[in-house]
Order: structure tokens, then C-alpha cells, then sequence
């Protein structure tokens, strides 16, 4: 369905509980995706999938259409992702390398039992970044989203982000190497 469909549906109050299920069928599976990569952790990811839903919900009658619906729900949810990774450093007092072997260590659980050695080698090279040079990655290498939409998301300029992916994509680049 096309974003201003669901927008239609949603602007209208008759028809907004079936334009905001709409919403959620069209963007659940990224978002799920989006946060997974994130946080690892199954069903930390579907916790944080729902609370981002919820929301959004609650935020409809702020989106006033001068982005695209699906940059204001992804921004919704990258700020969530990082509030959460920032309360789990804080509640369990962990260091961020203690938080990265936790994060290494259900990562390894989760694997399938098809996925390679070079897929664990970049996920857990991964873990060593910064969560935002993490996530500015995350979204263009894996969900291949364009600079300008990935600005709009984080609020930070194209070239921030550039410069930020080139050096992940770097540190990266070494810590495979080094395995």
C-alpha cells in the first residue's frame, strides 16, 4: 500500500485504527529487522518493536508530513533502540565492553546453524562499533537506505554520516582482518 494511502487512512478518524494497522503490517518486519540488528536479542527486539508501535500510535497527530511516514517511523524506532541500549548500560552498570561480550555471547546463541563464519566474523565486528556508527551501517550497508533518508532519520547531515559509515566500514575492515 503507498504511504499516502495509509496516511490518508490514518488522517481520517473514522478510519484511523484501520489506516494505523496498515501502518503496522507495512513496516513491523523492518522495524523488527531494523532494531534486531541493534539489540541482538530476540525477544529484547520484539519488547522494543511493540513499545515503538505504541508510540507511534500515540504520535500520529505530530506527524505533520514533512518527512516520509516510514523515516519518521524508523526514527522513532532508532531512538528507542539507542535509549535502550543506553538503560542497559546504566541499570546493569556494565562497561561497554562487558555489554558488547553480552551482546557477542546471544548473538552466537542466535546464529542459524547455516550461517557462515565470515557473517559471525562481521556481526560480532559489529558489536566493537560506537551504537550510532552501528546503526548508520546497519542502515546503509544492510537495509541499503540512502544517505539523505538515513539523515533525516538520525537528524545529522549527509557528510557526518558519510564520514561515520566510512570509518565503521574502516574499523571494520580491520577487525576482520585481525581474527
Amino acid at each position: 500500500m503507498l504511504e499516502e494511502q495509509i496516511i490518508k487512512k490514518i488522517r481520517e478518524e473514522e478510519t484511523r485504527n484501520y489506516g494505523f494497522n496498515l501502518l503496522v503490517r507495512e513496516y513491523q518486519e523492518r522495524v523488527y529487522w531494523h532494531v534486531r540488528k541493534m539489540v541482538i536479542d530476540h525477544d529484547d527486539a520484539d519488547d522494543l518493536v511493540q513499545e515503538i508501535f505504541v508510540k507511534v500510535w500515540k504520535n500520529l497527530s505530530k506527524f505533520r508530513e514533512d518527512s516520509k511516514l516510514y523515516t519518521w517511523v524508523y526514527r522513532i524506532a532508532t531512538n528507542e533502540c539507542l535509549n535502550f541500549l543506553r538503560k542497559k548500560k546504566r541499570r546493569f552498570f556494565v562497561p561497554i565492553h562487558d555489554l558488547e561480550g553480552e551482546l557477542t555471547e546471544k548473538l552466537t546463541q542466535n546464529i542459524a546453524p547455516t550461517g557462515d563464519e565470515v557473517q559471525m566474523k562481521l556481526q560480532k565486528a559489529l558489536l566493537k562499533l560506537p551504537d550510532k556508527q552501528r546503526l548508520v551501517f546497519n542502515m546503509k550497508y544492510f537495509d541499503d537506505m540512502k544517505f539523505a533518508d538515513i539523515a533525516e532519520i538520525t537528524g545529522t547531515s549527509v557528510g557526518a554520516l558519510k564520514a561515520s559509515y566510512h570509518h565503521a566500514v574502516k574499523k571494520i575492515e580491520d577487525l576482520i582482518n585481525t581474527d
